[in-house]
């Protein structure tokens, strides 16, 4: 009696399952969307970083195939979240809102119909097992009162004590015990056979209300098979059509790279077969303005002037010029301290770490494909990688050249804009690494935070304490 409420609980269960499945739905949607967006930004980024890299030609296209796959399936799983929020998940919520009815006092109205129908079917039932568990409780006391009566007797006739008259009330007691339990046994055999002649209107009174609830279950499960076949579908890319283009398309991109074609490009773009512009004669004219370089001006002058230049130049870290690109030793040096100062920890402006790291990720490639170059050349001897060397390759230890400076940090005293390529542009409070001491015109060589290298004056800034 009562077991019939797993079955009405597994109707509630239902109502929940339902809410279950949704969220599951929900959770893989916003994953979906999430992945979405990070493959975006992530081609968008590498996008920008290929395009303004050193790399050219059809391997930069192919290249540049894999960032528009990434926004081809970048779409393609929006698609599944859409698919996901707008079909699957709104269709449960439709079915559970069809089935299953909610009640002003609460509970739903399947629940209330199942407790009722087996309820209403076990109540004549249970009431029959309860007169049988009365008479056999009635039967099992008289049983319980014939056999002490029994006992007693039995002791009272080794009694001498006792007189006539009480073992006579004994043996009535035992007369009376035993016609009780031949009435208990009757009834509680009685009770028991009614009990067994109700029992198959019951069993098919019961199995009718459950074949309604069962009814009701498979409906819940038929719907939940369907709606996860259609999910898996919604989320199973590899049989989409437009989903295996991608990288049908991807695959061709790439092997549309072409090595020879590429150096041919270069060739005729960037190497000698490129539109010469060759020195011509040109007539002086006294009303052409022009920039005084920067060498003219360190001969006009020996002091610097602190005024506002306003004129701008192309900001590209070039290498100095008055230092030897092929020594090796001062290079090798410098690099090593640029590439790592154990006291820039202390001097640093605020940057941490992870923004450094950050930088380096950001700063791929140094190189530009529309990185100028200094068409300044020279025959002098300090450009002569074999001027300080002998036959062997080592330094000529009486060499005087001075030696490379330490890196010290320095700050800005003034706004300065670099006049050509060669120096920097900095604000005034900016910070930034001495490279090389001052030479006998004024210029320092120095380099900015984010890598650039080139030229400043020197009483522009002042050492960081």
């Amino acid at each position: 009696v009562g077991n019939y409420k797993r079955t009405v609980k597994r109707i509630d269960d239902g109502h929940r399952l339902c809410n279950d499945l949704m969220n599951c739905i929900h959770e893989r949607a916003r994953i979906e969307k999430v992945y979405a967006q990070q493959l975006t930004e992530w081609a968008k980024r590498w996008k920008q970083l290929v395009e303004k890299g050193p790399q050219y030609g059809t391997v930069e296209r192919a290249w540049c195939a894999f960032m528009s796959e990434a926004e081809k399936v970048s779409e393609l799983h929006l698609e599944v979240k859409g698919s996901l929020m707008n079909e699957d998940f709104e269709k449960i919520k439709n079915w559970q809102k069809e089935a299953f009815h909610k009640q002003m006092m609460g509970g739903f109205k399947e629940t209330k119909e199942a407790e009722d129908g087996f309820r209403k079917a076990q109540k004549p039932w249970a009431k029959k097992l309860k007169e049988v568990e009365a008479a056999k409780k009635a039967y099992h006391a008289a049983c319980k009162e014939e056999k002490l009566a029994i006992s007693r007797e039995t002791n009272s006739k080794a009694d001498p004590a006792l007189n006539p008259e009480q073992l006579k009330k004994l043996q009535d007691k035992v007369e009376r015990s035993k016609q009780d339990v031949l009435k208990t046994k009757e009834k509680y055999e009685k009770s028991l056979k009614e009990l067994d002649n109700a029992t198959p209107q019951y069993m098919e009174n019961m199995e009718q209300v459950f074949e309604q609830c069962q009814q009701f279950e498979e409906k819940r499960l038929r719907f939940f098979r369907e709606v996860l076949l259609e999910v898996q579908k919604h989320l199973d890319l590899s049989n989409a059509a437009s989903y295996k283009n991608i990288y049908r398309e991807l695959e061709q991109n790439i092997k549309t790279a072409d090595a020879v074609e590429d150096l041919r490009w270069f060739r005729a773009n960037q190497g000698p077969g490129m539109s010469m512009n060759w020195p011509q004669f040109e007539e002086w004219s006294a009303d052409l303005n022009r920039t005084l370089s920067r060498r003219e001006k360190k001969k006009a002058s020996d002091g610097v002037t602190l005024t506002g230049i306003n004129q701008t130049g192309d900001q590209v870290s070039q290498p100095n010029k008055h230092s030897s690109s092929l020594s090796v030793q001062s290079n090798t040096v410098q690099s090593v301290q640029s590439s790592y100062n154990p006291f820039e920890d202390e001097e640093d402006t605020g940057s941490t770490v992870s923004e450094k790291e950050d930088n380096k990720i950001k700063n791929v490639s140094s190189y530009e494909k529309n990185q100028s170059y200094p068409t300044d050349w020279s025959d002098e001897e300090s450009n002569n990688p074999f001027s300080s060397t002998d036959a062997n390759g080592d330094t000529n230890p009486f060499d005087e050249d001075n030696p490379p400076a330490m890196e010290v940090r320095v700050r800005a005293l003034y706004d300065y804009e670099g006049q050509e390529q060669d120096e920097l542009s900095f604000k005034a409070g900016d910070e930034l690494t001495k490279m090389e001491n001052e030479d006998e015109q004024g210029w320092c060589k120095g380099r900015l935070d984010n890598g650039q290298v080139g030229l400043y004056p020197a009483n522009y800034v002042e050492p960081i304490q």
